[in-house]
C-alpha cells in the first residue's frame, strides 16, 4: 500500500475504493444529529460482535467528539511500526483507533476536508488491523465529508442509522438515510437508542418517543435492529471505560446489544450475498 500520496498511482487504481486485505465487512454507524448515543451504540455493538466470536475492529471517525477511547478505557498514543504502520489499541478484544489518539486531551482537533480525507485514509489503509470480520466505523452526527470520503477509500458492506423515537431525531435520521442512498451505500437497518425508561418502581417512563424508529424504518421498508433502553448504568458504564455490553448476554443492561448484534449479522449476511462475491476475501 505504500505511503499516502507518494508516486504515481499503479496504473490509475488509486482513484475508486479499493477493498482493505484481510477485513471482510465495513459498516458504518451514523445518524442525523448528535447526542443520540451513536458512540455508545458502536462501542457495545463492537463488544457484542467479539463476544459472539467475531474478530472486530472499530474506527472512530467522530472527529468532532472522539469519545471512544474513553469508553473503551484506553487513551494512550498507538505505537508505529515498520513502514509508519500504526498499530490499533485493544480492548475487551476490540482493536481501535480514534482521532482522540492522536489529540488527546481537550484541544479540539480543527480541520477542513482534505485533512480528514487523509485521516479517514490512514485510519483505513495504514492501520495494522490483521484479518477481521468487521471493521465498524463511528461516524460524526450528520451527513458531510466524513461519509464521502469513507465511501471513496473502502467498499462499505452498508450503514446502521442509530436515533431515538423523537419526530426530530428522526427527522434528522431520516437525512442520513438519504445520504447512504445518494453514495449508494445499503442501509442495513434501524437502531432505536435511549427507548424507554424503567424507573426503579417498574414504571416505564417513553423519554423520547419509543416506537418512531420503529415506524421509520416501516416507512422507508428498512429492517428495524432493534431497540436499547435509556439506561443511566450505560452511560456510567461508557464513562468508566466498561461499557454495558460486557456483561454478555444474558446480563440486563448488555442484553439489548446481542439483540442488535445478531441483527447486524444476519442483514450483512443478506447484503453480501445480494451482492454476490464482489467483496471477495482477499
Amino acid at each position: 500500500m505504500g505511503h499516502m500520496g507518494h508516486g504515481a498511482p499503479q496504473g490509475g487504481q488509486q482513484q475508486g475504493p479499493q477493498a482493505l486485505p484481510g477485513i471482510e465487512h465495513v459498516v458504518a454507524i451514523g445518524s442525523g444529529k448528535g447526542g443520540v448515543g451513536k458512540t455508545t451504540m458502536s462501542v457495545n455493538l463492537a463488544i457484542a460482535l467479539a463476544k459472539l466470536g467475531k474478530r472486530v475492529g472499530l474506527v472512530d471517525a467522530d472527529i468532532y467528539g472522539p469519545n471512544v477511547p474513553t469508553m473503551m478505557g484506553q487513551t494512550r498514543q498507538p505505537s508505529i511500526v515498520g513502514d509508519n504502520r500504526i498499530v490499533p489499541l485493544e480492548s475487551f478484544g476490540v482493536k481501535f483507533m480514534s482521532v482522540g489518539l492522536i489529540s488527546p486531551g481537550d484541544k479540539p482537533l480543527v480541520m477542513r476536508g482534505p485533512m480528514l480525507h487523509q485521516i479517514i485514509r490512514q485510519f483505513l489503509q495504514q492501520v495494522e488491523w490483521g484479518e477481521l470480520d468487521y471493521l465498524l466505523i463511528d461516524l460524526p452526527p450528520g451527513t458531510g465529508d466524513v461519509v464521502i470520503s469513507l465511501v471513496q477509500t473502502v467498499p462499505l458492506t452498508g450503514a446502521v442509522v442509530v436515533s431515538t423515537g423523537s419526530a426530530v431525531a428522526l427527522q434528522d435520521a431520516r437525512k442520513a438515510l438519504e445520504m447512504f442512498h445518494q453514495v449508494n451505500v445499503e442501509v442495513l437497518g434501524l437502531v432505536e437508542n435511549m427507548s424507554q425508561m424503567r424507573l426503579p418502581d417498574g414504571t416505564v417512563l417513553d423519554v423520547f418517543g419509543a416506537g418512531g424508529t420503529v415506524a421509520t424504518a416501516r416507512q422507508y421498508n428498512l429492517e428495524f435492529l432493534g431497540s436499547v433502553d435509556l439506561d443511566p448504568s450505560i452511560r456510567e458504564g461508557g464513562d468508566r471505560g466498561m461499557p454495558a455490553a460486557l456483561g454478555g448476554e444474558d446480563d440486563a443492561r448488555g442484553a439489548a446489544y446481542f439483540q442488535v448484534a445478531r441483527a447486524v449479522m444476519d442483514r450483512v449476511d443478506e447484503v453480501s450475498e445480494e451482492q454476490g462475491g464482489v467483496f471477495e476475501v482477499l
